[in-house]
């Protein structure tokens, strides 16, 4: 059960200076992911490659989704699965599934060794084949609550299949969450390849939203500017 809110008490400061707030991100993020500071950050002993910040959005959609269920799609180290399952564990319900088309023997065996393994199950494979999405559907009660991560492929096109594929298993107030949403971003100031300048996350919703209206960006995740997903906090409506 939810705890009465402390928000209003708070003294969070209005009329911020978000000119400067944005300016001082956008060089924040350039420098951090020049310098992969990202990758320095373990949760309970694992690497979870995600910054502080975007990490603290995510307990907070958490916390007030309730979800059931969790999809990563893209575990690499599965940081990101233990941390999840440690906040499903907190709220006293849930299990995450992680989704990668290959899970190292290493990091299952760290993964599958860890305490919060308890709440994770894995599916090896791709995160857009219909096998995936068959063992998906199966695994997922029709009423779950449930949160998506988007976090493997980052290219325009696959993150597109996914949104379109991922869709499915949110309901109204549920969420897809679309990580490295400024992958374009950093590939046109020579950060990431350029492999990725009109071809990321970003680009993905954008084409999404050009054939649906379920979905809306729900822009309070936006508020830290040094997120390194931008706009991609996608809130179902209807």
């Amino acid at each position: 059960m939810k705890s009465l809110s402390l928000r209003k008490y708070v003294r969070i400061k209005k009329n911020k200076d978000n000119k400067a707030l944005q300016e001082t991100g956008l060089e924040w993020v350039k420098t951090s992911a020049a310098n992969r500071l990202s990758y320095e950050i373990d949760w309970l002993g694992i690497p979870v490659i995600q910054t502080p910040e975007d990490l603290v959005l995510m307990q907070e959609l958490i916390y007030e989704v309730q979800p059931d269920i969790i999809i990563e799609t893209g575990i690499a180290h599965g940081g990101s699965l233990i941390y999840y399952a440690s906040l499903m564990e907190l709220i006293g319900k849930g299990k995450v599934i992680g989704i990668d088309i290959d899970i190292r023997s290493h990091n299952r065996t760290v993964i599958e060794s860890h305490p919060m393994y308890k709440r994770i199950e894995m599916i090896q494979g791709s995160s857009v084949s219909r096998e995936t999405v068959d063992k998906l559907r199966a695994m997922i009660p029709s009423n779950a609550e449930v949160i998506v991560c988007l976090d493997s492929d980052h290219t325009r096109q696959h993150v597109y299949q996914e949104l379109t594929l991922y869709a499915q298993f949110i309901k109204p107030g549920g969420y897809i969450v679309v990580f490295d949403t400024n992958t374009s971003q950093l590939a046109e100031l020579g950060i990431f390849n350029e492999i990725y300048v009109n071809n990321s996350p970003k680009e993905a919703i954008e084409d999404f939203f050009k054939h649906t209206d379920d979905f809306v960006i729900d822009r309070r995740y936006n508020k830290l500017f040094i997120s390194y997903s931008p706009n991609g906090y996608l809130k179902r409506v209807k």
